[in-house]
């Protein structure tokens, strides 16, 4: 599997330059948004917020209204939890046009709870005029920009930094759901780091003789809500949802809402955080030790086939191992 160093930071750069009126604001987390080198590249376009989130957003709302493009940059549990009233009333109700990246979702971070965007999504789908975005791999992060700054109001955006792995050769489509495997037994939906895990396990599972329809889902409010659908259709047991998110208000509970709303009686099975804050460690620790993996998935398909297929975590092997911490970044924030 192909690991992309630092996709934001060369799509930022190539998205941002040639658009005068697009700005860089950071809150000094400059270099974790892997915005350092925008910065000294193009100074003009770059304003420098400090730790004052409040401050920041609502300034941006501002610049938005005197027809600049604010893109903000910090991690994203520093974009809705303290701010969150400047988001709503500055930048929600108004719908400005204003980009919130948001860096480390979920539990990829070891910075523990006050580090982890882990009810993001529950929090901002419930704000009106909000649109929110989640990127899976490198291709995604590579071409998110432009669908971002498409959008008629305010974006949030889940971003991955770092090493990303390429798992898509297609690039990122506004409200468009990926079917990256085909089957009539079981649907699997993720979003974010978890479609990797997904990958592994479909494969195991294919293998055991277990026909699985795999769905990457990029835009989580609007939700594609037919094509969902048409695919739940499409499978005899039932469905499994796989999130780095808590499963209260996240994509699990898109997709019950949209099948109570259908009168879609039909099994669902919901894997991510179950209601609780995670402790600082490793992503793969983490992923392993909250259910958030590809042996999750297997057992979850298990369940819903009534059947043990006997998979083993030997023969989910094919794992890119990573490091906990990267060499620029010893305390990986």
């Amino acid at each position: 599997m192909e690991l992309v160093e630092k996709p934001y930071a060369k799509a930022f750069i190539a998205y941002a330059s040639k658009r005068p009126e697009v700005l860089c604001l950071s809150a000094d987390l400059t270099s974790s948004c892997e915005v350092d080198r925008f910065r000294d590249q193009y100074p003009r376009q770059f304003l420098s917020c400090g730790m004052a989130e409040q401050n920041m957003l609502s300034f941006a709302a501002g610049l938005a209204m005197e027809g600049f493009r604010p893109f903000i940059h910090t991690f994203g549990v520093f974009l809705y939890r303290r701010p969150l009233d400047q988001l709503i009333n500055s930048i929600a109700y108004p719908n400005r046009k204003v980009r919130l990246m948001g860096f480390l979702p979920g539990i990829t971070t070891p910075g523990g709870v006050t580090h982890q965007a882990i009810d993001d999504i529950a929090i901002l789908r419930a704000v009106p005029n909000m649109t929110l975005l989640e990127t899976g791999d490198a291709t995604e992060v590579e071409t998110v920009l432009p669908v971002a700054d498409a959008v008629d109001g305010p974006v949030y955006v889940r971003v991955l930094r770092g090493q990303v792995p390429r798992l898509f050769s297609t690039p990122f489509r506004f409200n468009d759901i990926r079917c990256v495997r085909e089957g009539r037994d079981v649907l699997i939906v993720t979003a974010g780091i978890t479609t990797e895990e997904a990958m592994r396990a479909t494969a195991a599972l294919e293998a055991k003789g277990l026909s699985v329809r795999h769905l990457h889902v990029g835009t989580l409010k609007p939700f594609n809500r037919e094509q969902f659908l048409d695919h739940l259709a499409s499978v005899r047991l039932g469905v499994i949802s796989l999130e780095n998110h808590t499963i209260v208000g996240g994509l699990g509970s898109i997709l019950a809402e949209l099948m109570a709303d259908a009168g879609v009686g039909r099994p669902l099975v919901r894997l991510g955080l179950k209601d609780t804050f995670a402790h600082g460690a490793s992503k793969p620790y983490l992923m392993t030790k909250y259910g958030l993996d590809a042996m999750a998935l297997v057992r979850a398909a298990e369940k819903l086939a009534g059947q043990a297929l006997g998979i083993t975590q030997d023969e989910l092997l094919a794992v890119r191992l990573e490091a906990v911490h990267s060499a620029s970044k010893a305390e990986a924030l």
